[in-house]
């Protein structure tokens, strides 16, 4: 005779908050795709500052068909987004919110954040297909949603923090930069902390360097844009195998658990670094536990973690995985594992963990 367990009992009342928060985070992942949309069809920065606008006004002022704008607007006021007046039936973007979506300049623009989670999403078949193996997914096989969006993200935060409090939270390091320095910007993607500090410190000349290399032609066309294409080289290589040697400062930027082999590259940052130069590791917020990152920021990096960073790192030799979540324990045991002496947190924002590692 067999007997079969019966499963503990239901409390409904809690069966049901959990729908209902489901059905909040459905919204939530459908309005990845809308803010996506607004902000290239240019409905934001249309509101920011208008005042109350009606559908048929906020079409004719960016040329798009007012039955979509209706419903995109009614999704943005239920998810307040937007803020809805039903006497005079005019929507209006609150301040707050035009900062974050329209304002490029403020470490509160969030447009790439949104638009690296839709393309994420858009490649989590992709994903799916590797969980089952083991294999990897490389950076270079993501849509162009995950590289754009990257970058507009993670310079938002480089432009607010770098130049201002990183940089000189490290040992001498600024007063290097100010007389001429070398400089490798590893991992660099797009250029844009290549570019930035090119643009601050004039007197120093800075190589970025990236396995990507359609990442590698952004960055020099972006830097012949900004004017510093004569100090900012750029070069396709991967981590452990960039070019030049004697450098004052290496830096990485949320780049160093997405490597296969990180322990390599730290050898290498130590091979190519003078005798006092330092190494600035740039790597997402995260405690040592996992419950210390059980919170809206850890989900986010857990999640992209899960379908960018994890795949990456496995889709190259060693595939160490360290993950977008790794902790400064576990950087540091791969910074003195590459031969460093020294490795200290300098500084850190909601989003980021910054160290200094010295041989």
């Amino acid at each position: 005779m067999t007997t079969t367990e019966q499963p503990s009992q239901v409390d409904i009342d809690k069966l049901m908050q959990f729908v209902f928060r489901a059905v909040d985070e459905v919204g939530a992942t459908l309005n990845t795709a809308l803010v996506v949309m607004g902000d290239r069809l240019g409905f934001y920065r249309a509101l920011a500052g208008a005042g109350p606008l009606s559908p048929a006004e906020l079409a004719e002022r960016t040329g798009t068909a007012e039955r979509y704008v209706r419903e995109w607007l009614n999704a943005q006021a239920a998810g307040s987004y937007v803020g809805y007046d039903p006497d005079s039936g005019r929507y209006t973007l609150p301040p707050e919110q035009a900062v974050a979506l329209t304002d490029q300049d403020s470490p509160a623009y969030l447009p790439g954040f949104f638009q690296i989670a839709l393309g994420s999403m858009l490649d989590s078949p992709k994903i799916v297909d590797a969980a089952r193996s083991g294999a990897g997914f490389g950076w270079h096989e993501h849509v162009h949603d995950v590289h754009e969006g990257c970058e507009r993200f993670f310079r938002t935060g480089y432009n607010a923090h770098l130049i201002a409090e990183w940089l000189p939270a490290l040992d001498g390091v600024v007063a290097k930069l100010e007389r001429g320095a070398q400089v490798a910007d590893v991992g660099c993607g797009h250029g844009a902390s290549t570019i930035l500090m090119a643009q601050a410190f004039p007197n120093s000349t800075f190589t970025g360097s990236d396995y990507h290399s359609g990442s590698i032609e952004t960055a020099r066309s972006h830097a012949q844009e900004a004017g510093v294409n004569s100090r900012a080289h750029f070069e396709t290589s991967a981590a452990a195998a960039y070019s030049g040697s004697g450098y004052d400062l290496v830096t990485m930027f949320d780049c160093l658990h997405d490597m296969g082999d990180p322990v390599a590259a730290a050898r290498h940052v130590r091979g190519t670094l003078k005798p006092d130069g330092s190494w600035m590791i740039v790597e997402p917020q995260a405690g040592d536990r996992i419950e210390e990152n059980l919170n809206p920021v850890g989900r986010a990096f857990y999640s992209f973690s899960t379908l960018l960073c994890t795949p990456a790192s496995l889709s190259q030799d060693v595939g160490l995985a360290l993950g977008a979540q790794a902790g400064e324990a576990r950087i540091r045991d791969v910074v003195t594992a590459g031969g460093f002496t020294r490795f200290r947190r300098v500084a850190e924002t909601p989003f980021n963990a910054v160290f200094e590692a010295r041989p």
